[in-house]
């Protein structure tokens, strides 16, 4: 997998029923409300035209605005939202790109979980129908220069347990979190990037 696929997945990153399905709908509000953090790994697919592309990392989420998604295989690439700014940085190019928060709300999943709660007022929200144990809401933005066509959000027992985008580009970005942890009490240094001085800064 190429790094401008990832990034392309990660920075294009804080979600009613027929009568014997939950309500998509409340779990999201019920999401929102009882989380102030949260941990997580990940696994991330993307499909679109040609072989499907893997990766996987770990994320930390502090809402409102800040997040740490950290992609791990098949390459190192870290995400940092220090509720201003959002930073992306390759390693192994030795490159930083930073973009304010504004221009970032909705071009990353992390920042998609990590955002405020109006939800109801940023996207069209309807309930779909349950599947693989999940209770499952679809987004749809409501600005029409958002990067994301639809947005997915996979409840189980209340907790978010996968997200799927659609992106403008025709492909389908598929996330399942594992061993979450809610509400733990993170450093604050998650959320802060300083480059290396050796990395080149992008300014976008």
């Amino acid at each position: 997998m190429t790094r401008t696929l990832i990034s392309a997945a990660a920075l294009v990153f804080a979600g009613v029923a027929a009568f014997a399905q939950a309500d998509a709908t409340a779990d999201l509000k019920q999401f929102l409300s009882s989380t102030h953090s949260l941990q997580a790994q990940f696994n991330q697919t993307v499909t679109g035209k040609g072989k499907a592309q893997n990766s996987s990392g770990t994320v930390a989420i502090a809402i409102p605005g800040k997040f740490h998604w950290e992609y791990q295989k098949p390459y190192q690439q870290l995400i940092v939202g220090d509720g201003q700014q959002v930073w992306l940085y390759d390693p192994d190019l030795k490159q930083a790109t930073v973009k304010d928060m504004g221009n970032a709300l909705e071009s990353s999943p992390a920042a998609i979980l990590a955002g405020d709660s109006g939800w109801e007022r940023n996207y069209t929200l309807r309930t779909l129908a349950d599947k693989d144990n999940m209770t499952w809401l679809e987004a749809t933005p409501k600005r029409a220069d958002s990067s994301f066509e639809v947005v997915r959000l996979g409840f189980a027992n209340g907790q978010i347990a996968q997200m799927d985008l659609l992106d403008k580009f025709g492909q389908t970005t598929q996330i399942r979190f594992s061993q979450i942890t809610r509400n733990p009490k993170l450093d604050a240094s998650l959320f802060h990037f300083t480059p290396p001085k050796d990395a080149d800064v992008v300014h976008q």
